[in-house]
């Protein structure tokens, strides 16, 4: 699977879209196919951690260590609930984490070089990285580290806002610290098909941004709004939701476009 091997951050600077639902379920739906996944929780908030199961007395290292401590990246990789799914943790330590780096020559690329230095590509397929609501150092970091970014949107009114700037920050990466980061897609969140504003927003979307939108759309879905308490991704707490199928879908599209890159 070496040619489906790929570092994914999925980032958006607006919260409530579905950014962390995103990064649990299509990490859990990956793994479902057969592939190794590491997923790297870089929001202070530690909702990705949280929803996998690994509670706040079980983040002994975490993504700050890595960051910050320079402690090595394979000794705060925790296991999950999940076979093949790992996960490095975080904890509101990282909201210091801009403070603690902004002197620092290396702020931008600490996380490149910690997964170039654990070797990470020889155990993992992939390795998505949950990126905090906001275009700081630690988004910059996930950037400096990605092979693609991924942007959930989510359907409302205001889904366009911002989606701008993120871009211009990719842009701004690419020219001064990762020139081969590319824009995975962008994946539409929170859509309801009774509600005529989520139709309208989506062909909105479509018509700006073309291909970069993946033809699966997540919807609204209370289950997938419930999984996180219970510590599962979406495809464990509930398999057959209509949230569970659009992860799956999800996966197997990304999958299809990593394909036709890569040929």
């Amino acid at each position: 699977m070496s040619d489906a091997r790929r570092i994914l951050a999925i980032a958006n600077q607006k919260g409530g879209v579905g950014k962390t639902t995103t990064a649990i379920n299509l990490a859990a739906a990956l793994v479902e196919t057969g592939r190794k996944v590491l997923l790297i929780d870089l929001d202070p908030q530690g909702n990705a951690s949280t929803g996998l199961g690994i509670d706040a007395d079980r983040r002994v290292k975490t993504a700050y260590d890595v960051l910050i401590a320079d402690d090595p990246l394979r000794d705060a990789i925790q296991r999950t609930d999940l076979e093949r799914l790992d996960i490095v943790p975080a904890t509101v330590d990282l909201s210091s984490a801009d403070v603690a780096m902004v002197s620092d020559k290396r702020r931008n690329r600490r996380l490149r070089d910690a997964l170039a230095a654990a070797e990470i590509a020889r155990d993992y397929d992939h390795v998505v990285i949950d990126c905090p609501p906001s275009l700081n150092l630690l988004t910059i970091n996930a950037m400096g580290a990605a092979d693609a970014v991924l942007v959930p949107l989510q359907c409302e009114f205001f889904a366009m806002e911002g989606l701008s700037q993120l871009l211009k920050t990719v842009k701004q990466v690419r020219r001064s610290l990762n020139p081969d980061l590319k824009i995975e897609g962008v994946i539409l969140t929170m859509f309801d098909r009774r509600n005529n504003l989520s139709q309208m927003v989506a062909e909105d979307v479509r018509r700006n941004l073309g291909d970069l939108v993946y033809r699966t759309v997540i919807p609204r879905n209370v289950r997938l709004s419930e999984a996180p308490s219970y510590a599962a991704p979406i495809t464990v707490y509930d398999s057959a939701s209509r949230g569970s199928l659009a992860y799956r879908a999800l996966a197997r599209e990304f999958i299809e476009r990593q394909a036709l890159a890569a040929a």
